[in-house]
């Protein structure tokens, strides 16, 4: 009778298992399209050989890798917590020693060029979820040679906020505002999931013109520096098989700093041989794309759900 007992209730742990795993989300990641990020600018440069200055520094500082690992710089327990986790100087990496080449203090980062008034906000996405985007652009008197600091973003008005976009082909895109500035300043962007701790971070570099904020930055170099560009659906799929960022639903489920590495790497905005995208969308709507992931997941929860019994049954047989 015990056996059957048994029997019924690791039945109905495995059940339990597979029903969190269909409600449970899977992790998001993603990075600013436009204004382009510095991260997303240095990959499209080509991580092995950037042809800007700053690229070039930041690949000597922290590698290749960050850059082929573009959609990873997030931190999994933020919560809401970004200035108490994230330290002065350390904005654009958001504490992450992998990406601590875009922290560089350099007033020659490709830049994307704008102007006061409406602005539309593309934000590239590789794993869509709920949550917030928060923008903000630094204060009039940024100085863009300088480590980008939590008091040089204007944070009691944001130049963006949304809710829940929804993602379209790769991207969510949302509407903004910017103020009237001049020279080079700092684009921070914050999405926050709602459905997880996790959160992403990026800078984008942008110029409003004029003379204020545009500095040679460390290098000294008298030529204006190259205007951003992003990269292509191409490129990221070439580069998909050096990414280390995983899409297995760790996001908001591990408190660390950083992208778990992925034996496996399964962008999940895949791009086919004829170019189109074929994005997944996690809490949008999902695709065939996904089954593995759904398979892994509720063997790793049906095992949790067995040791959980089989831990209970033992409190109970001391008892």
């Amino acid at each position: 009778m015990f056996a059957a007992r048994r029997k019924a209730a690791v039945a109905v742990a495995l059940g339990v298992g597979a029903a969190a795993l269909a409600a449970a989300p899977a992790s998001a990641h993603g990075t600013m399209g436009d204004p382009v990020s510095r991260v997303a600018q240095c990959y499209a440069e080509n991580p092995e050989s950037p042809t800007s200055q700053a690229c070039r520094a930041a690949v000597t500082a922290g590698g290749t890798q960050a850059l082929y690992d573009w959609n990873g710089i997030r931190i999994g327990d933020a919560n809401g917590r970004h200035q108490a986790l994230i330290p002065d100087g350390r904005l654009c990496s958001a504490d992450n020693d992998e990406f601590k080449g875009l922290d560089l203090a350099r007033a020659d980062w490709p830049a994307t060029n704008v102007s006061g008034g409406p602005y539309t906000f593309k934000y590239r996405v590789t794993a869509p979820h709920r949550g917030t985007f928060k923008v903000y652009l630094t204060k009039a008197g940024y100085d863009p040679a300088k480590p980008p600091a939590w008091a040089d973003l204007d944070l009691d008005h944001p130049v963006a906020t949304a809710t829940d976009p929804v993602a379209a082909g790769g991207f969510y895109t949302f509407s903004g505002r910017l103020p009237e500035r001049t020279g080079r300043q700092l684009l921070y962007a914050i999405w926050q999931r709602s459905d997880g701790p996790e959160a992403f971070y990026s800078c984008s570099d942008v110029d409003f013109g004029g003379s204020a904020g545009t500095g040679t930055g460390t290098t000294g170099a008298a030529s204006p520096p190259p205007s951003a560009s992003a990269p292509t659906d191409g490129q990221i799929a070439a580069g998909a098989d050096k990414s280390t960022i995983g899409h297995h639903g760790h996001g908001g489920d591990d408190a660390g700093t950083s992208a778990e590495p992925s034996s496996r790497p399964a962008p999940d905005n895949a791009v086919a041989a004829d170019g189109s995208s074929k994005t997944v969308l996690a809490e949008t709507g999902g695709s065939g794309s996904t089954p593995y992931l759904a398979v892994g997941g509720a063997a790793a929860l049906a095992l949790g759900s067995g040791a959980l019994f089989m831990s209970v049954r033992r409190r109970a047989h001391r008892h």
